[in-house]
């Protein structure tokens, strides 16, 4: 590897001194998030192309005959899934193209075409997020074959293994635990100074701790620390352990300091209310904080990113809502109307049940006094537990519609 690197400078050379029927990649550009990043390079002339997955770390490895890189550096810098870009030659007449993702992904197409409006040709490459299952089957596929994936020309579509391999092996019901906020996104904070990223994580260290007790069940959790998260990145985390759950934590305030009590939300294009509609917008400009925009999307991703929810997944997404609030009526202090919605994009995993639950309100004094108290937390986790484990049950036993 060491002396596939070495090549680098060489290769980043540009445009003088190579062989006229040397291939030059002219221009690299990415677009996306951490769930789905589109790759785009030209070329002068059409590339002749093969690809082979790497792990640990996640890799896309693109094979290409003798290449001169002449990409501007800034272009390759970490977006989307994409943390790292190298490139340079492996031999006297082949180059290498490295893709380091930030955790396991599918090849969804891969292709490369002719330019309409201007010569030469270009790579488009779709990378979306996956799990780590799907992605070990992928590259068990490969080793079983011929090891690496050959693009036919003229932008005939490739899909990689790992794009139809689906994981033959039995897995536990898995949860994924999202406390909300993080890092430089503080959340919410009350009168007092309690912030929305401490409680959240608190509880979510108590529900996992209860969760870890019921058989059969697995729990992750998005964040264990003070970290700042994206939103995508959350959603990616959750696709990745192929969550059957995911349960984002939260503790907002709102106008009126006389509302409190748990609310569970599903993902919704249209909002249930008012204050739900505006409780998902605060939401989403979570990313904004850390000074995160989405301006280098291209519009056909950022349509993507926005309809992602599969009919089934919001099915099941809605039937835990109803577990959950059953569960916690029993007595836990709720708000009218308790299961609400709106367009919440850390829901909009694919095919992945979610749902949001707001544990209390900071601006209400008596919310942030319990949300604050070890053993009343421990209580509504051991009731949201339960509701977990009632659906898991029905689940298991195909009793969901």
């Amino acid at each position: 590897m060491a002396a596939f690197f070495g090549f680098l400078a060489f290769a980043q050379a540009g445009n003088n001194g190579h062989a006229a029927d040397d291939l030059a990649a002219l221009t690299y550009q990415a677009a996306g998030d951490e769930l789905r990043t589109r790759v785009v390079i030209n070329f002068d002339h059409e590339p002749e192309v093969s690809t082979m997955l790497l792990g640990e770390p996640h890799r896309l490895a693109i094979d290409l005959p003798k290449t001169v890189f002449a990409f501007d550096k800034k272009s390759i810098e970490s977006r989307g899934l994409i943390t790292d870009v190298r490139y340079g030659m492996i031999d006297d007449s082949r180059s290498r193209l490295i893709f380091t993702l930030k955790g396991p992904f599918v090849v969804e197409r891969l292709d490369v075409i002719k330019n309409d409006n201007s010569p030469g040709y270009r790579l488009v490459a779709d990378l979306v997020a996956s799990s780590d299952q799907k992605f070990a089957d992928a590259l068990k596929a490969q080793n079983q074959t011929t090891a690496s994936t050959v693009v036919a020309p003229k932008g005939d579509r490739i899909a990689s293994a790992a794009a139809n391999e689906v994981s033959k092996g039995p897995k536990p019901f898995t949860v994924v635990v999202d406390p909300g906020h993080g890092g430089i996104d503080s959340g919410a904070e009350s009168g007092s100074g309690s912030l929305e990223k401490n409680v959240t994580l608190m509880f979510a260290q108590q529900l996992r701790d209860e969760l870890g007790k019921l058989p059969g069940i697995r729990v992750e959790m998005t964040r264990n620390d003070d970290t700042f998260l994206r939103l995508s990145e959350r959603v990616r985390i959750a696709r990745q352990y192929e969550a059957d759950l995911f349960i984002s934590i939260h503790a907002d305030t709102i106008n009126r300091g006389s509302i409190r009590g748990a609310t569970v939300y599903t993902v919704s294009d249209k909002a249930s209310d008012a204050e739900s509609r505006a409780m998902a917008d605060r939401e989403n400009r979570a990313d904004a904080v850390a000074g995160i925009t989405f301006d280098n999307e291209t519009p056909e991703i950022a349509d993507i990113l926005m309809d992602l929810t599969r009919r089934e997944t919001h099915t099941f997404s809605l039937s835990f809502a109803k577990t959950v609030v059953k569960s916690l009526k029993k007595d836990v202090t709720m708000i009218n109307n308790p299961h609400r919605f709106a367009g919440f994009q850390v829901l909009r995993a694919p095919d992945v049940p979610s749902v949001l639950v707001e544990i209390g309100y900071l601006s209400n004094q008596e919310d942030e006094k319990l949300m604050l108290d070890p053993a009343w937390r421990s209580h509504v986790a051991q009731r949201l537990a339960a509701a977990v484990g009632e659906y898991a049950g029905m689940k298991t036993a195909g009793a969901l519609n």
